[in-house]
């Protein structure tokens, strides 16, 4: 019997390194120990964890600005501890969260053209977790909803419109959180766990609806993802430290549909999901190679494609939405691949002779705008992410200021209960000053902020007259 190879049209999918004056040069990648990709991509903008003496600091480059990066480049800078995880809000190009070593979560708002000054004063501060804060992501579907988990074994889900937390899962994980995924409309969670559990969460019942122990029978770091379909993807190591990747169904989770093994490299295998083509594409810490497989109906559902393979061992990873890539060359990904000192976009392409639109490669893929407000989302709606069309490319639009509107804490009501009462009449006073030097601190702030801009103006003014100089001499 001679072997039929599987059609697909992803078989010949190639993976392509971009020119050396493409790349981000010069750029101290961070060195902290922690699993997560370092590295946070949007049609506009590359976010790069990097090296901070005293603190914790990212890099934001408008994803134009390739070349040599300047050592006095501006960073985002506000954390007093390493920055461990970042992640671009799916609704706003402009707005970044960032967890931290320091236990806090802060959100920032990046100029439309990128960053000109340091940024040090976030949106929002996220105070919650008492340990380090390794992962923050934002719900898929409902505006200003952001999930955050720390080593305190605590998922926090915040309304950042308000600065509230408003779900706290603190005792559903009894060790560290490796990882955690939104389903496709953000009604249910997944985690993987130090305990070698996944987890299916219904964060909003606060209960757990499908758990799978030993998922991986190896003591190194698993992930877990949703797929659009439901299913669970997850890697891992089996107990002779072979990594491996398997496909659960959270309705059974006793045995799982797939489950291969792969190699004996000890480097955690991060995956990234594309749900338009069914690709997963696994790029191991510390490998130099993204492998990658089509998920299918037919047995072994699992299904091997290929590997891009280069000389460098990566340290980090990040990954360009679908309406970040380029129709025209049947680009069907693109990741930014951090090596010590530099990041280096990879273009994942499908080989077609056609110039035209191929529709087949790019059906509606999600758009940036949020399906729910947070408030619908917290009071138990769903809705599935508002699909727009890639066919004549995807046009940036005008992205709305994050705006926070803070609760006023001496609006909310004592308790009727007179020991409370007495507790709290030493804290209204604080309550007061606190108020007080908010105004004052706005006031500072809005200076300042007149200030920045009449040197900006100033600036704009020198390099014209510069320009006009440059005319008269020439």
């Amino acid at each position: 019997m001679r072997r039929v190879v599987r059609q697909s049209k992803f078989r010949h999918v190639f993976g392509q390194a971009v020119k050396n004056d493409q790349c981000y040069d010069d750029i101290r990648v961070s060195r902290v120990t922690w699993d997560s990709s370092f590295c946070a991509v949007n049609p506009r903008f590359v976010a790069i964890i990097i090296e901070a003496s005293g603190g914790g600091a990212f890099l934001v480059l408008p994803l134009h600005k390739t070349g040599r990066i300047d050592k006095s480049y501006p960073t985002v800078c506000g954390h007093t501890g390493p920055v461990l995880d970042i992640d671009w809000c799916p609704h706003n190009d402009q707005v970044i969260a960032s967890g931290s070593e320091d236990c806090t979560v802060m959100v920032w708002q990046i100029p439309e053209n990128g960053l000109t000054l340091s940024l040090t004063e976030p949106v929002v501060v996220l105070e919650g977790h008492s340990k380090r804060v390794g992962i923050v992501a934002w719900h898929p579907t409902a505006r200003n909803v952001l999930l955050s988990a720390g080593c305190d074994n605590a998922i926090i889900i915040w309304n950042v419109g308000t600065g509230e937390a408003l779900i706290n899962l603190d005792d559903m994980h009894s060790d560290m959180i490796y990882n955690v995924s939104w389903n496709r409309n953000g009604s249910l969670i997944c985690t993987a766990s130090k305990d070698k559990k996944v987890r299916v969460i219904d964060p909003r019942k606060q209960e757990i609806v499908a758990e799978k122990e030993k998922a991986h029978e190896g003591a190194r770091p698993m992930r877990a993802i949703f797929l659009a379909d439901g299913n669970v993807f997850t890697t891992g190591f089996s107990r002779m430290s072979e990594r491996q990747l398997a496909l659960w169904n959270p309705k059974n989770m006793q045995e799982p549909i797939a489950l291969h093994e792969m190699d004996t490299s000890n480097g955690v295998l991060l995956p990234f999901y594309d749900p338009d083509t069914s690709i997963i594409y696994l790029c191991g810490k510390g490998d130099s190679s993204i492998r990658y497989f089509e998920i299918t109906d037919e047995s072994p559902y699992v299904h091997y494609l290929n590997t891009f393979s280069s000389k460098e061992p990566q340290r980090g990873m990040g990954y360009m939405p679908k309406r970040g890539l380029d129709v025209n060359k049947c680009e069907i990904a693109r990741f930014f691949k951090l090596h010590e000192r530099k990041c280096e976009p990879i273009i994942m392409t499908v080989p077609r002779k056609s110039d035209l639109f191929q529709d087949d490669l790019y059906p509606d893929t999600a758009g940036p705008e949020a399906a729910l407000e947070a408030e619908e989302w917290f009071e138990g709606k769903n809705a599935d992410p508002i699909l727009i069309s890639l066919k004549h490319g995807y046009i940036p639009g005008k992205n709305r200021d994050l705006k926070v509107v803070k609760k006023n804490i001496l609006d909310s009501k004592p308790t009727a209960n007179k020991k409370c009462d007495l507790i709290n009449v030493p804290k209204k006073t604080t309550d007061v000053a606190s108020v007080q030097n908010e105004a004052k601190l706005d006031e500072i702030l809005k200076e300042i902020k007149s200030i920045k801009d009449t040197i900006c103006n100033q600036d704009e003014r020198i390099s014209k007259l510069e320009q006009q100089m440059a005319k008269i001499a020439a």
